[in-house]
């Protein structure tokens, strides 16, 4: 590269929008590198398979569309993205705006709400707003991410107890909890114990063999003691019937002007959650292996891949901080290791998508309650307790409101709270920043 073009490219990391980092690790890339992120983005799907499909049933969508959104935004925000090491795909903190989006609009609705915040999200990267993203208050992002753990965590006991429930489940906490009491009598002993002794082989494996896909192993394990033994325990196929074996056709719902007014306030908290969680996701992974991300180049990344998701009819897709974590501890060295993660799931998709029939309901419900448990990090309950009174009220005004009321109210409330709290203490010390566990 000669003394002009490598200004150049120093001028265009320093200030430019947008430069993937892929391009940035291509140049010195190796056979050893490959080896690593082969290795890496294969441990990764075996983590990410059963995890999308669970996430998408808590969502209320079919499973399938689980896969679609892991294969399509995680290829995309592995090949654009600003972070080298991030795994994008659909996450937990989607759940409950999905859910209630599907309930009130459809899944077109969804699909087309997840568009238009892809488009928001292009748009606040070119005007350069990943840094003022990463400037909301941690107190705000912990309580509505305990929030939102608490709802998830609600949502799986149906399907971790077995229970039966007439009709569609309520969205709201409070008429949700009811309806699980009025089917407590159709508990299922069978499905308990699939959960319990699943939660509790992915911890033991977590402990005794961390590098061990041990997610997949335990549901896969109890799945396969339900088909062995014949236990009356729903699966996938006995719910949804069989899982798509290839990507759908590119495709957008209708569009009026009248829907994307309605839509615009679900595509503004789709866009929020995707770029807070996205920045949140490269600054742990910055932690953990030493590198720096571009927080315009992600947030452009994010904003194509929500696009590129809801042509296939996707669900809302971001960086996956558990996902990330467990790509650094598998040896990935770039982001190379995120696009075999697609593709490893594209190519069980094709090949072997009748076997993610067999995957017990149950085990995909404690999946998520531990993930529920992860991301309300209650170890670190008592610390947080000893911060700024003004950051624990603030903190737990956003954890009541996102279970109470609604996420965007609780955002809303929670940033400009936090703003005015900020404004008054100018000067004094902010406290020190957390990476979180999950």
């Amino acid at each position: 590269m000669n003394d002009q073009a490598e200004a150049a490219e120093t001028a265009r990391k320093r200030h430019g929008i947008f430069h993937p980092k892929i391009l940035t690790t291509l140049r010195t890339y190796d056979g050893p590198t490959f080896l690593a992120d082969f290795g890496a983005g294969l441990t990764v799907a075996m983590v990410a398979l059963p995890l999308a499909m669970a996430i998408a049933i808590a969502s209320g969508a079919n499973p399938g569309v689980g896969l679609v959104t892991a294969i399509v935004a995680g290829f995309v925000i592995s090949a654009l993205g600003g972070s080298r090491v991030q795994i994008g795909g659909p996450t937990g903190a989607f759940i409950v705006v999905v859910y209630s989006v599907i309930l009130d609009h459809g899944y077109d609705g969804l699909v087309l709400a997840t568009f238009m915040a892809g488009l928001i999200l292009i748009v606040a990267g070119v005007f350069r707003a990943g840094r003022l993203i990463r400037h909301v208050p941690e107190p705000v992002i912990n309580g509505f991410t305990i929030g939102i753990g608490v709802i998830i965590g609600s949502s799986q006991i149906a399907d971790f107890f077995g229970l039966t429930v007439e009709g569609k489940m309520p969205a709201d906490f409070i008429p949700k909890l009811e309806v699980l009491w009025q089917s407590a009598g159709s508990f299922s002993a069978p499905s308990a114990v699939i959960a319990v002794v699943t939660m509790v082989l992915i911890v033991a494996f977590r402990r005794a063999a961390p590098k061990l896909p041990g997610l997949v192993v335990a549901v896969g394990l109890t799945s396969a003691a339900v088909a062995v033994f014949g236990l009356d325990v729903e699966t996938i196929a006995s719910r949804f019937g069989a899982i798509q074996s290839s990507l759908p056709s590119p495709t957008l719902p209708s569009i009026t002007l009248e829907r994307l007014v309605d839509l615009l306030p679900s595509a503004l908290i789709i866009a929020f959650l995707a770029g807070v969680e996205s920045l949140l996701s490269a600054l742990v992974a910055d932690r953990m292996a030493g590198t720096a991300h571009r927080s315009n180049t992600e947030i452009v990344a994010q904003g194509v891949a929500n696009c590129a998701s809801a042509l296939f009819a996707g669900l809302p897709a971001t960086g996956a901080i558990a996902r990330t974590a467990t790509n650094i501890r598998a040896g990935a060295k770039t982001p190379m290791a995120g696009i075999l993660h697609a593709l490893f799931l594209l190519a069980f998709m094709m090949l072997a998508a009748p076997l993610a029939g067999l995957l017990a309901l149950p085990a995909l419900a404690a999946v998520l309650v531990l993930t529920a448990w992860n991301m309300a990090e209650p170890q670190h309950f008592m610390e947080r307790m000893r911060t700024r009174r003004s950051d624990q009220v603030l903190l737990l005004m956003t954890l009541v409101l996102t279970v109470l009321a609604d996420l965007t109210v609780a955002i809303g409330a929670g940033v400009a709270v936090g703003l005015m709290l900020r404004l008054k203490r100018r000067g004094l010390p902010e406290s020190d920043w957390h990476a979180p566990d999950r």
